[in-house]
């Protein structure tokens, strides 16, 4: 389906062309004649399906509809995103696609002087992106009034409500015109996003593009097996036997991000880390050098998993496989967007074992197994038969398994052997008076 078959207005459908859209994605082609017609809409899309047009495009074409005179403080439209980057970005191209029209957009976000955003809202402004946090301030202080919103969209809603934004998103619609039009959309679904939509949608439309939870079929799965010492000596193995370049890596924690920058460094690899602890001014330099290739690797905890947004991006490294399975999804979303083809690839340790198989279970399919010579790992057979039958089964038993956390992950805990009778002496020797347990539970 064409741009040019919406009747779109033609300043609007000029700045769509000037970003070189003409062939509606799928989100866009089934959310965008219902968002025209003022219907609520919760959205399920996988991550770079086109999701920010598939909401903007419709709200600029109804904005145009209805024209009002931009005023100070009071917005018409809302868009709330989880974090800085995700906002950024879609300032960014709205701006694009509102080039040759009389609307004005800003983003609001934390990490910034309260002084500079608060201009632009007292000068007016007809759209506001904006992370909850932030919004809620300029609120307090007075710089924006949110009664004239005719128009929310709540973008990566699954994302917001695992940061606990919850109740800051249900007090900022509360503030909101009475007759709106809401959209909610997601990369994932979960009942913690379906109460939300039932609690903020008015007789909506579900649109689910792709089967829930999935990931783009021209992204390229592999799990590596190493051993959780040896992963960065792995990734510095691989970075120059196969020339990765522009590779987006996660791990789990700033210490370890930290670390891994740290081997990078050594050997003289451009790299940088962006994680909670680095300024915003600094996660911002690391993430434009990294978008305009001056850096080779970007290290990055999850709060760089989503927003994004970067062209031609061909490999995500999974260092640490993420708590939440869902996050799985977040994370390689970066990769393979828009049709491009994409590399995910993991490191498992055999702590993250039964973690994967979360992950597994979720996307619905296997992800192929390489072992690098030298790099193998003892042992672990046993342990993903172990897994399999507890995948399989579907519960444990509690007669003969326990489950211990290990890091991020769970693992499964030998049963306790029953002690054995005692046996007649063999070659004379004397039984033992401890009986022999095997291996202690985690010794694998």
């Amino acid at each position: 389906m064409q741009f040019s078959s919406l009747d779109l207005a033609v300043d609007l459908h000029r700045g769509l062309v000037d970003c070189g859209y003409s062939e509606m994605t799928p989100v866009q082609a089934q959310a965008i004649v219902p968002a025209r017609r003022g219907k609520d809409l919760q959205v399920t899309a996988q991550t770079g399906t086109g999701k920010t047009a598939a909401f903007a495009v419709p709200i600029l074409q109804r904005m145009l509809d209805t024209p009002k005179a931009t005023a100070e403080k009071r917005p018409r439209t809302l868009i709330l995103t989880p974090t800085r980057e995700l906002a950024e970005q879609i300032a960014d191209n709205v701006a694009a696609y509102a080039k040759y029209l009389p609307l004005k957009a800003t983003a609001l976000y934390g990490g910034v002087k309260l002084g500079g955003q608060a201009a632009k809202l007292n000068a007016g402004v007809d759209i506001v992106i904006s992370t909850p946090g932030r919004l809620l301030e300029h609120l307090t202080l007075g710089n924006v009034i949110l009664s004239d919103v005719e128009f929310i969209v709540l973008d990566e809603a699954d994302r917001m409500l695992d940061m606990g934004f919850s109740t800051d998103v249900l007090k900022l619609l509360q503030l909101t015109a009475t007759k709106r039009q809401t959209m909610l959309f997601s990369a994932t679904t979960s009942p913690a996003v379906n109460e939300l939509s039932h609690k903020i949608l008015r007789n909506h439309q579900q649109i689910k593009v792709t089967k829930v939870n999935s990931t783009a079929d021209t992204v390229h799965h592999v799990v590596y097996e190493v051993e959780e010492s040896r992963k960065i000596e792995l990734f510095e193995t691989l970075l120059e036997e196969q020339n990765w370049f522009q590779v987006l890596v996660f791990t789990s924690t700033k210490e370890q991000a930290d670390k891994l920058l740290a081997g990078l460094q050594q050997r003289s690899i451009n790299a940088a880390v962006c994680h909670g602890d680095k300024s915003q001014g600094a996660r911002r330099r690391a993430i434009a050098d990294f978008k305009s290739a001056k850096l080779q690797v970007l290290i990055a905890t999850e709060v760089a998993a989503r927003g994004l947004d970067i062209q031609g991006l061909d490999y995500v490294v999974n260092f640490n496989l993420p708590y939440l399975p869902e996050d799985y999804v977040h994370r390689i979303g970066r990769t393979g967007r828009a049709g491009a083809a994409g590399n995910a690839i993991s490191f498992v340790s055999r702590e993250e074992e039964l973690t994967l198989e979360r992950i597994q279970k979720l996307i619905g399919s296997k992800i192929s197994r390489i072992v690098k010579p030298g790099f193998e790992v003892s042992n672990r057979g046993s342990l993903l038969k172990s897994i399999s039958k507890k995948v399989v089964t579907g519960r444990s038993n509690k007669a003969s398994e326990t489950v211990i956390a290990v890091g991020n992950a769970e693992k499964p805990k030998a049963p306790r052997r029953a002690k054995p009778a005692p046996t007649a002496p063999i070659g004379g020797k004397k039984p033992s008076a401890k009986p022999q347990t095997g291996r202690k539970p985690g010794s694998r």
